[in-house]
């Protein structure tokens, strides 16, 4: 047998065998799911991305005929619960329900123990919700205008749900845009945070409107505007950044669904349109309207997208203003 010869018929069994090897994978993800899922929340019970995550695994676990066991490992602004994830077996029974928090990860823990773009697979998005920038009445801030000039007097602090969050970012990006330090200080989760700014210990917070409304609604918090590009229905009263004056301080905060990597395209591609189903349920869409809750219609491969340029962008403008973070 000559030397092409022995290569092609090396070839041939080689991929045979590739073949055989993955045929347990396919037919595992044929017959998907066959017993319970879990589900990894990176942020506490009670943040945005907790009540919006709920909404759409009750539906879903429904659809798919098993039950979903919801895990909240907060802490390190969701880098704890995603690393857990990106170590799971790809099989489609270990899922990640994160935020744009995920994306600010390389940026603001670059040593993390994974790589946000290249360990996950994107499989849904929920949709996108506005921060809200909250103080307490007790401040006298009445305006957002007040809080920057506030802001150039003297040192301000704000909290988060963790260095790295979506209500860290948010307050970032106004605080730079208004051109004025403060201090950070970040909790494990939202509803921690905005309890420090209700009793007055802290200034001012930014975290998603899903959270913020109970404490808007009762008088304990004052809205003074929100992060995205137009006014969130639920709060039309309150000013945009934008609009207030406060140039590239808009943040769009949003909610999905991801896995391991190397799970099956088959189980992504049932996931994605199980969630399209669960996300058209109208007490689903009744909820996310009371929630200030907007549709995010992208396809696995848009939504992968959507992350890679969201690195790039917040790597940009953490450079652009010296952002450092330990």
């Amino acid at each position: 047998m000559n030397a092409p010869t022995t290569r092609r018929r090396f070839l041939q069994v080689a991929g045979a065998a590739a073949a055989t090897a993955a045929l347990p994978r396919i037919a595992a993800a044929q017959k998907w799911p066959t017993k319970p899922i879990r589900v990894i929340i990176p942020f506490s019970i009670g943040s945005s991305i907790d009540i919006i995550s709920r909404i759409v695994l009750e539906p879903l676990s429904a659809q798919l005929g098993q039950s979903i066991v919801v895990e909240n490992r907060g802490g390190a602004g969701g880098s704890i619960g995603a690393h857990l994830v990106s170590r799971a077996e790809p099989d489609g029974y270990t899922i990640l329900i994160h935020a744009s928090a995920h994306t600010l990860t390389p940026i603001i823990h670059p040593k993390a123990p994974y790589n946000t773009e290249k360990d996950f697979a994107a499989v849904a998005s929920f949709g996108s919700v506005p921060n809200v920038i909250m103080t307490s009445p007790k401040k006298g801030i009445k305006t957002i205008q007040d809080l920057a000039a506030a802001g150039k007097k003297g040192s301000l602090t704000f909290s988060s749900a963790g260095i790295g969050s979506t209500s860290h970012w948010a307050a970032e990006r106004f605080r730079i845009s208004a051109g004025f330090d403060a201090v950070h200080v970040p909790y494990k989760g939202g509803p921690e945070a905005i309890i420090e700014v209700v009793t007055g210990r802290v200034d001012f917070v930014a975290p998603g409107v899903s959270v913020s409304l109970p404490f808007i609604r009762d008088g304990r918090l004052l809205p003074l505007a929100v992060s995205t590009r137009q006014r969130s229905a639920v709060l039309p009263d309150v000013p945009t950044t934008l609009e207030a004056g406060f140039r590239d301080s808009d943040y769009t905060f949003w909610n999905g669904m991801f896995v391991p990597v190397k799970t099956p395209r088959a189980i992504v591609n049932r996931l994605h349109a199980e969630v399209q189903k669960a996300l058209a349920v109208p007490g689903v869409k009744e909820k996310f309207a009371l929630q200030g809750i907007q549709a995010m219609p992208l396809s696995p491969a848009e939504f992968d997208a959507l992350v890679r340029q969201e690195i790039a962008s917040n790597l940009a403008l953490a450079k652009a203003a010296n952002l450092t973070f330990n």
